[in-house]
């Protein structure tokens, strides 16, 4: 039974990674423009700044661990 739970949480297709990828980045970005209102100036935009870059960190990783899932 825990096999079958577990199964419903493993990214299997670059869909599942797009989509997944496309909702960090949107939560990303949101909470981007809650910093740039907290932390008027060049604080709040390096701030606003790194939310996306840290997504798109992650999302190189899950695209990366993909390609070699599929090559193994």
């Amino acid at each position: 039974m825990w096999t079958r739970l577990t199964r419903l949480f493993v990214i299997k297709t670059k869909f599942e990674a797009f989509v997944i990828i496309y909702g960090l980045g949107t939560g990303a970005v949101e909470r981007g423009v809650h910093y740039l209102h907290q932390y008027p100036g060049a604080g709040g935009w390096i701030l606003f700044a790194a939310t996306p870059l840290a997504v798109f960190m992650a999302g190189a990783r899950i695209l990366d661990s993909l390609e070699r899932g599929a090559a193994d």
